[in-house]
């Protein structure tokens, strides 16, 4: 399996629903996003890690403003 990096930045935008057959990393370098993952909140702030279980349906809520490294 190819890693990938990916830089997501928001600026009080929402991310669509997405699921992936692999888990997925996300690390908030700047901000606060609200990140949902099958339909639990959950608030990460400038620093915060998260790994998102592989099938795991989740977006981010349109209050969200701040930079995203993504480890995918």
């Amino acid at each position: 399996m190819d890693s990938k990096l990916k830089l997501l930045v928001l600026d009080h935008q929402s991310h669509s629903d997405e699921r992936h057959d692999h888990p997925e990393g996300l690390f908030v370098a700047r901000g606060e996003i609200n990140l949902v993952v099958d339909g639990t909140a959950i608030a990460i702030k400038k620093g915060g890690m998260f790994v998102v279980p592989a099938g795991a349906l989740h977006s981010v809520e349109s209050e969200s403003s701040g930079t995203v490294v993504i480890f995918d």
